[in-house]
């Protein structure tokens, strides 16, 4: 973080667009000033587009004012329902916002909004660090208006509400989430007070749409260091009411003495693992996902203990209901989780055993394009604290590594499937489609697979007789 002095503010928004705007303000003698996000990232010294402006007046009036005085390439969106306005120009975004103030009824996120002055416009922001202003007026310019200490927060490291959290809260329930997603993306601490608001107010969030939670979310799962912001979501009592079914996976049964790990903690670390590999938001969500289906499918066995048995193809079959549920994404992206999530263990069952070309060649026809982001996500679950265990499985991922490398060059892929298909197997047994095809199809396909016999015609036809005479089709 930087500290800058009001003359250093000038000094940085010393830029044309800047100018401009504060020509317009004073041409119609409003008070103009930069705010928000803008403001917070300067400080930080983080990039930042989106240049928020609140009037104390009309926000279209100056924004307006600064189309024309930018000519053609300027353009200009207006929203009089809002009271808001869009100027466009040379790549930059700028929003125009009337200072208001506003009020809330206990059933609604709306707010009632009343025309008001930069104080009131302060007062209704969600925390300290974005309720900096700078003013843009000629004879003010580059003041900073601080009134609740948020660079001495950014300084701390604090997210904090301007005034009454439980006020904050409640009046904006989705304001929770964005302060536990400022608190991840900033690698800042919830302050106590703000916290303790976090749970008394947790059951609020049920009146926001799962598309506004969704959009949290994916923003947290896109931070350098996601399990931040799961771990402040359980412990604020939010995750229970947004992801259940993950919440659940945070406990450790005993029983004679045995135990399991704690499969919340896991994840986060397997998210973790995965963030630090890749920037894909879906193969993060997959992560999340690995092990969802671990709390249904918990028993424990007299003899091995708690087990977990098909927890992937448990998981894999919540999947759809949990991103229904959140307003996620029902196209290819949820299939895409579903399917990491289904095949998660295959390659950590190969890697534990003899790495065969056959188990090797199923699992990239099983995987097909998807097959290296399973490998990341495989790769990322090995947590074991036994040093000499996760060698042992690290190697082994080696090992499958540079035999899907070798399988890729020489172009297996194409052959996998058999040169004989359904329809032909359809029309020489004069079958419709049914259970008997599909069986035959298979026989094929994993004589293929097991390398038992070449993907050629001949042998494959003897072998599909040799099948379809033990049916009793001929």
């Amino acid at each position: 973080m930087r500290l800058l002095s009001d003359a250093e503010l000038a000094q940085i928004l010393d830029k044309e667009i800047f100018h401009k705007i504060s020509d317009a303000a004073d041409s119609l003698g409003l008070e103009c000033y930069v705010v928000g996000g803008y403001v917070r990232d300067l400080f930080l010294e983080r990039p930042s587009n989106d240049i928020d402006v609140v009037v104390v007046g009309s926000g279209i009036k100056v924004a307006d004012a600064l189309r024309r005085s930018l000519g053609r390439k300027a353009h200009i969106s207006v929203f009089r329902n809002f009271g808001t306005a869009q100027v466009k120009y040379k790549g930059t975004e700028v929003e125009f916002v009337g200072a208001r103030r506003e009020s809330y009824t206990r059933g609604s996120r709306k707010p009632i909004v009343e025309d008001g002055t930069l104080e009131d416009d302060q007062n209704r922001r969600d925390f300290t660090i974005n309720a900096l202003a700078v003013c843009l007026n000629k004879d003010r310019f580059g003041e900073l208006v601080d009134p609740f200490d948020g660079v001495y927060d950014m300084e701390d490291g604090i997210i904090r509400t301007p005034l009454d959290p439980d006020i904050t809260f409640s009046d904006d329930p989705l304001r929770m989430l964005r302060c536990i997603r400022f608190a991840t993306q900033l690698n800042f601490f919830i302050e106590e007070e703000t916290f303790d608001a976090l749970q008394r107010n947790a059951d609020r969030i049920k009146i926001i749409s799962g598309e506004r939670v969704e959009e949290e979310l994916n923003k947290i799962m896109m931070t350098k260091t996601p399990s931040k912001g799961f771990v402040d979501l359980q412990r604020c009592g939010l995750l229970p009411l947004i992801m259940p079914e993950l919440s659940a996976l945070d406990i450790i049964e005993t029983k004679n003495g045995r135990a399991h790990k704690n499969n919340f903690y896991h994840t986060l670390e397997v998210l973790d693992n995965v963030s630090r590999r890749s920037d894909n938001l879906w193969l993060r969500w997959a992560a999340l996902m690995h092990d969802i289906g671990k709390a249904r499918s918990k028993r424990w066995d007299p003899i091995a203990g708690w087990t977990f048995h098909n927890h992937n193809f448990i998981g894999a079959k919540m999947v759809p209901e949990i991103f229904r549920r959140m307003k996620l994404p029902m196209d290819a992206k949820m299939k895409y989780v579903q399917k990491l999530v289904d095949l998660h263990m295959r390659p950590i069952a190969i890697a534990d055993d003899v790495v065969t070309d056959s188990a090797v060649r199923r699992l990239i026809n099983d995987a097909g394009d998807d097959i290296d982001d399973l490998m990341i996500l495989c790769e990322a679950d090995i947590t074991s604290k036994n040093q000499v265990r996760k060698q042992q499985f690290l190697e082994n991922f080696r090992m499958v590594r540079e035999k899907l490398t070798d399988l890729k060059e020489k172009d297996f892929k194409r052959l996998l499937q058999p040169v004989i298909d359904g329809n032909e197997i359809m029309e020489m047994f004069h079958l419709k489609p049914s259970r008997e095809v599909g069986t035959l199809k298979q026989t094929l396909k994993n004589a293929v697979l097991d390398n038992k016999v070449a993907n050629e015609r001949e042998p494959l036809m003897q072998l599909l007789m040799e099948k379809a005479k033990a049916m009793g089709l001929c």
